[in-house]
């Protein structure tokens, strides 16, 4: 053992003032009681803890006998040696620790263990003490000498267990991702129910009879996995994270949803059974697509089923640039600037059903020129304008440009 130190004050070891003969004298009877020490040990672990299961090595012996032994061995050359501190023995202790974290259970009761094995060291090395008149003082240093090294012991057990949980998270991102591949597969071989059944129970995932994908863009590269919950599975791994949500609108789901995902962005396609979760999915891309392009809001994770009409207005958008070329073929001889206007006062117009007054006060003008405008309507389109399918087609070509920005925002929209 070394000196004390206090601030700048440094106190003498009692133990290094014990004559060496004494100390000699001490280990030497530590070293042979050390195995009748462990086995009394361990008797009483499996006394109290009776639930511990009993591992042997290669040889047959327990594994902790050997354990409580060698550590003892290593306690006890220590105190002979009186170099530094002693060195935890390396192995046994991360073993017991990794096996409380693969049986998942905690670290408590192990260092209840731990607890008790110094308290009975501590009883055998008094005794002993006593036979070689040890002075108390170092006896006490003793004490404290048994409790430092007992933290070392516990370390070795929280590496041990932080190792197992480490393993046993990794497997269960393993098997989570395989779920989310098959429960996302555009085409499914054989039964998907049944595959899909093997897969969650393997994770404890309870088969929801609804699910929405989620597609999220990440605030940061190094951006930390959002706490979603347990129940939400969840694939990081991707350029852009995925995320399953069961049963989607089940109480309280958004709200926490909404708690979890504060500064990120992306989208949740809308709720589909569960095997039609690819369905949802590729809302939910479409949705992060026109994010991306600054078609729909960005900076949130936002619903898709809160923005249907611009997902179903602006994803064909090929077909619908080929119909707008068709249906407004009329504006083509237009300037840009007037062409315009009549495009937002039509528009107002399909939308609203009504006369001057109510589309002028959609789109902040006066009656008057609303009036000027619906007559040139209606020389440029003739007797067209009053065909039910092609009001349909105006509208829907009119209603996507809107939403691409090129046409003006509205008053009063519905």
């Amino acid at each position: 053992m070394t000196a004390a130190r206090t601030g700048t004050v440094t106190t003498r070891s009692a133990w290094h003032d014990v004559p060496r003969f004494q100390v000699r004298r001490f280990a030497a009877i530590a070293m042979a009681e050390a195995p009748a020490l462990a086995e009394e040990i361990l008797c009483e672990i499996q006394r109290e803890y009776p639930h511990l299961p009993v591992v042997l090595d290669d040889s047959g012996e327990p594994m902790a006998l050997v354990g409580i032994r060698r550590a003892i061995e290593v306690f006890v050359q220590h105190l002979e040696h009186s170099e530094g501190r002693p060195t935890v023995p390396p192995g046994v202790f991360q073993d017991f620790g990794r096996g409380e974290g693969l049986n998942g259970r905690s670290l408590d009761s192990l260092q209840a263990i731990y607890r008790m094995g110094v308290r009975l060291a501590w009883r055998r090395f008094a005794d002993i003490g006593q036979r070689v008149e040890i002075p108390p003082p170092a006896m006490y240093e003793l004490v404290d000498a048994g409790y430092e090294y007992l933290d070392g012991l516990v370390d070795q057990s929280v590496r041990g267990y932080a190792e197992a949980a480490a393993r046993q998270a990794g497997e269960r991102l393993r098997l989570q991702r395989r779920l989310m591949e098959l429960l996302l597969a555009e085409h499914h071989r054989g039964d998907p129910a049944e595959a899909l059944t093997e897969r969650a129970a393997r994770i404890g995932w309870p088969l929801p009879e609804k699910v929405a994908v989620g597609v999220l863009l990440r605030p940061a590269r190094e951006a930390m996995a959002p706490a979603v919950g347990q129940g939400v599975l969840l694939d990081m791994e991707y350029e852009q994270p995925r995320m399953v949500v069961p049963e989607p609108d089940a109480a309280g789901r958004p709200e926490l949803l909404h708690r979890a995902l504060a500064g990120w962005s992306g989208a949740i396609g809308p709720p589909v059974p569960l095997t039609d979760a690819a369905k949802s999915l590729r809302w939910a891309e479409a949705a992060v697509r026109l994010m991306e392009r600054d078609l729909l809001p960005s900076g949130e994770v936002l619903y898709c089923t809160e923005h249907t009409e611009a997902l179903v207005l602006l994803q064909p958008e090929e077909l619908i640039d080929d119909l707008a070329l068709r249906c407004l073929a009329p504006l083509t001889h237009c300037g840009p600037t007037h062409g315009r206007r009549l495009a937002e006062t039509l528009l107002a117009w399909l939308e609203t059903r009504g006369g001057a007054p109510e589309v002028a006060a959609r789109l902040g003008v006066h009656p008057q020129t609303v009036r000027y405008r619906l007559r040139q309507i209606r020389e440029l389109w003739g007797d067209e304008i009053d065909d039910p399918d092609r009001r349909f087609e105006l509208e829907l070509v009119l209603r996507a440009q809107r939403l691409r920005g090129e046409l003006g925002a509205v008053r009063g929209r519905r």
